[in-house]
């Protein structure tokens, strides 16, 4: 069984991580979300909350197009989470020439950890590239408009947290 793992914060989850957990069910037989547990980002939703919204977006992208996801939340090193969860591929968005100087980074320490884990960057749709959750609550704080970059579940929770 091909098992894959998604490591992010997901705070929250943007229409550019379904269009990566869409692309990366095409690749594995199981995609693991793992939501991960930062404490230096300060996230604003809490862990339970945000795996709650990614189990929502999953269980539907699930029943769209099949396989399964599973979301683990994790505060470990993602090499060993990758390990703990069977995966033998870290999936990985990108969206610009900036992501890719980070992630080239943690390539490089991954393998050097654990050289059986390959790491798969996909590209993000052209029409989800600019979407980043730091951007997505600023506008929404700022009482923007976010229907266009977040699914309406996320929308609404935004909106109850952050809209004056």
């Amino acid at each position: 069984m091909r098992i894959g793992l998604y490591p992010g914060t997901f705070d929250p989850i943007t229409l550019g991580h379904i269009d990566i957990i869409q692309r990366a069910m095409a690749l594995v037989d199981r995609l693991v979300i793992g939501v991960a547990i930062n404490r230096d980002k300060a996230p604003l939703f809490g862990l339970e909350e945000r795996v709650a919204m990614v189990e929502a977006e999953c269980r539907d992208i699930s029943a769209r197009v099949g396989g399964e996801i599973i979301v683990h939340p994790f505060e470990n090193l993602l090499i060993d989470c990758a390990r703990d969860v069977g995966a033998g591929i870290i999936v990985r968005g990108l969206r610009a020439v900036a992501d890719f100087e980070y992630e080239f980074q943690m390539v490089g320490m991954n393998r050097a950890m654990d050289s059986a884990i390959e790491t798969v960057f996909l590209m993000a749709d052209a029409r989800r590239q600019a979407i980043a959750s730091k951007l997505v609550k600023e506008i929404c704080r700022l009482g923007g408009d976010v229907s266009k970059f977040v699914p309406p579940r996320v929308d609404a929770a935004l909106a109850r947290r952050l809209r004056r």
